[in-house]
């Protein structure tokens, strides 16, 4: 897995698919870049890849295939990585889709940013 994946994904193994959720748009071209919470809790970790155009991108990401309130549960993910596992595994159809987006994100991602 790319370091991409790894940082998108906050080291949680994407053994989801996912729906395209880019399917109809345009797309980002190479390295788009945003601010948000995505992007700021990227920039806050202890991560060695981190860096101001990789969370920019992976935020300009995250604002074209997470909504406001997925982003929020996905920043959690950076200071408890262990709920991204619990969600994972958890048979509540609302966290089944949150995980499906948040993987599909984590792909695209990784496509674009890396």
């Amino acid at each position: 897995m790319r370091q991409v994946t790894i940082l998108a994904l906050v080291a949680v193994l994407a053994g989801c698919g996912g729906g395209d959720r880019f399917r109809g748009q345009a797309p980002l071209g190479p390295a788009p870049m945003a601010f948000g919470p995505i992007s700021r809790a990227c920039m806050d970790s202890d991560r060695k890849m981190r860096s101001r155009p990789l969370c920019g991108c992976i935020q300009a990401v995250a604002d074209r295939t997470l909504t406001r309130r997925q982003q929020r549960k996905a920043v959690a993910f950076y200071g408890d990585p262990h709920r991204a596992q619990e969600i994972r595994q958890s048979d509540r159809s609302a966290d089944e889709r949150f995980w499906q987006a948040y993987t599909a994100y984590g792909d695209k991602a990784a496509e674009v940013c890396g």
